[in-house]
């Protein structure tokens, strides 16, 4: 039998600095959804680095500044992009 070196469709695995994106995505988006003041049923969370990105909207600009601050108050996010509307 002949081993060969892992890869992803012939590619080598992206190697992350940091936290993998998607735990950081996860702890966000958990952090977002038991937060009583934010309804985050239409927020997009994503992860560039240890940089989130929240898009989608939210019901006010009170819960948008919300979100962006429970989103900063996770351990390993160095700063939080908000691109979320209200209606």
């Amino acid at each position: 039998m002949v081993f060969k070196e892992g890869t992803f469709k012939g590619e080598q695995p992206e190697h992350f600095d940091g936290p993998h994106p998607a735990w950081l995505e996860t702890r966000v988006a958990d952090a977002l959804s038991i937060a009583g003041d934010v309804d985050a049923s239409d927020v997009r969370v994503t992860c560039k680095g240890r940089r989130i990105i929240l898009s989608g909207s939210v019901g006010s600009a009170e819960e948008a500044d919300r979100a962006v601050a429970i989103a900063a108050s996770v351990k390993e996010v160095s700063e939080v992009d908000n691109r979320l509307s209200w209606l």
